[in-house]
């Protein structure tokens, strides 16, 4: 009896008032941590389980991304570029430059393909499918078709993409020359597809030539032993 006399009576709920300060602190502190606790297992236990069957389900929660995938670049109104006033202290290719960078609207060209390539048309389709694919992927609004063996026609959408279409056939190794309007465009130091044209004609016109004197000369030959 006399220990019990001794025990401090336990608290009820509406003596924890009462309490001094750091008891009561210590007590909220213990309550959080008990919730804290209880909330990490209970929601291991009641971990969500994802059902095999999906057709049902609505994904709404799409990115600005992909919403915009596919789809053509809205136009933006861009502040208006005057062109320099003097022209003295530019060579041809930066005035072509600057006269394209100011070109609004749609445009078409042509591209000459390297010489001394045997391709048949369905090597030109691949290839013309190819570059439309890759040019739209870097969200340039062009489509390439083909015309001939050594010729790709391409559409442009939007005329102000001009310089970045011709940076982007100029790095293709199957491109020689770009034609726009009464432009061309070709790697520095090359040739005009023309000339390397002239050349290669006229060097299989003088070895048929050679090759047929010679068939000639052997003929002849031949003839002139079956007479002795």
């Amino acid at each position: 009896m006399a220990n019990q006399s001794r025990s401090a009576p336990v608290p009820l709920p509406a003596d924890v008032l009462y309490l001094p300060i750091h008891l009561r602190l210590l007590l909220v502190l213990l309550i959080l941590i008990v919730f804290e606790v209880s909330g990490v297992f209970g929601g291991k236990s009641s971990r969500y389980r994802i059902p095999d069957e999906l057709d049902d389900v609505v994904d709404d929660e799409e990115d600005d991304a992909w919403k915009e995938w596919g789809k053509k670049r809205k136009a933006t109104d861009k502040a208006f570029d005057p062109p320099p006033s003097d022209f003295s202290e530019m060579d041809l290719g930066q005035m072509q430059d600057e006269m394209m960078k100011r070109h609004y609207g749609p445009s078409f060209g042509f591209v000459k393909l390297r010489l001394g390539v045997r391709r048949t048309p369905d090597m030109i389709t691949n290839l013309a499918m190819k570059w439309s694919k890759v040019a739209r992927t870097g969200g340039i609004e062009v489509k390439f078709m083909g015309v001939d063996a050594s010729t790709i026609m391409f559409t442009l959408e939007k005329g102000q993409d001009t310089l970045e279409l011709k940076d982007f056939i100029l790095i293709q190794p199957e491109a020689y020359e770009i034609k726009i309007g009464d432009q061309f465009f070709r790697r520095p130091g090359d040739r005009s597809f023309d000339d390397v044209f002239a050349e290669l004609h006229a060097n299989d016109h003088n070895g048929k030539i050679n090759i047929d004197e010679g068939q000639t000369h052997t003929s002849n030959g031949d003839h002139k032993k079956e007479e002795l």
